[in-house]
């Protein structure tokens, strides 16, 4: 796994500083560039009409230890923001490449399963300031084609509906709600099961290039072999070198038993 994260890292490293590169030199005035990232909800931006936007998780790790088992998942996702009309745009996610390492505590055995993850295809649809400005909302219907391996993708096709809601106090201050409901993938990988999620943030521009976000996410799923909450709080950061580019580091803790331990991402956008 060291080797596989390694790999990733560096890779993500050098593809980023070569989108620095080239927007610092594409920059231009008019342009609307709002990543999703590292927020764990959405944005109610939408790219415009013949643009692209590009946006990596070079290396996204995330650590589940249930007193039995410990699993570590290291996988880097590329998503397509394709600018349609002035207030729409089309989505395309591809978990490009995922490594899953499980231990069991009691026996010491471990696995490891790499391949490719699943394809979610989407279209945000803005209902006000699509620039992302003042008081922004959109909806956002998605769904996620099962392309990848089975351990690491979710076995089954899924669909759902993402509602993002951000409002810009001033150019400092911003706060934000994302709700998602999906008709989720059950556990064993055959049928779907109601999902409801809600995330709540808090931003704060520190400079002109550079913003904080603190969220608490809560989720309620409602698989067929246990009905749980997970509950997490997160933290990030993002810099925006050029009006075409963005690096951020997002950090997220699981609160209760059944949420994730620990979660930790490094990535960034690119607007063409």
């Amino acid at each position: 796994m060291g080797a596989v994260t390694v790999t990733l890292k560096w890779s993500a490293v050098a593809l980023l500083a070569s989108m620095a590169t080239t927007a610092a030199a594409q920059d231009a005035p008019g342009v609307r560039f709002c990543p999703n990232r590292p927020s764990l909800g959405a944005s109610g931006c939408t790219t415009l009409p013949g643009q692209v936007q590009v946006e990596l998780a070079g290396v996204d790790w995330q650590r589940d230890d249930d007193g039995e088992t410990r699993e570590d998942l290291i996988r880097s996702e590329v998503t397509a923001r394709i600018g349609l009309t002035q207030n729409s745009e089309a989505q395309i996610a591809w978990t490009s490449l995922g490594t899953l390492r499980t231990r069991d505590r009691t026996t010491g055995e471990t696995t490891r399963v790499t391949g490719a993850g699943d394809v979610t295809l989407g279209w945000r649809r803005a209902l006000s300031h699509p620039d992302g400005k003042k008081l922004s909302a959109a909806v956002q219907p998605y769904v996620t084609l099962p392309v990848g391996h089975s351990e690491i993708g979710a076995g089954d096709w899924s669909t759902g509906a993402v509602l993002p809601v951000m409002w810009r106090i001033d150019k400092k201050w911003s706060v934000d709600f994302t709700g998602q409901l999906a008709a989720a993938v059950d556990e064993d990988g055959a049928g779907r099961h109601f999902d409801a999620t809600g995330v709540f943030g808090v931003g704060y521009a520190l400079t002109d290039s550079v913003s904080a976000n603190a969220e608490f996410s809560v989720e309620r799923d409602q698989d067929p072999t246990e009905h749980v909450v997970r509950t997490l709080a997160a933290a990030s950061l993002a810099w925006k070198p050029t009006k075409h580019t963005q690096f951020d580091l997002l950090a997220v803790a699981g609160l209760n038993h059944h949420a994730p331990d620990a979660r930790v991402a490094l990535g960034g956008a690119l607007l063409f």
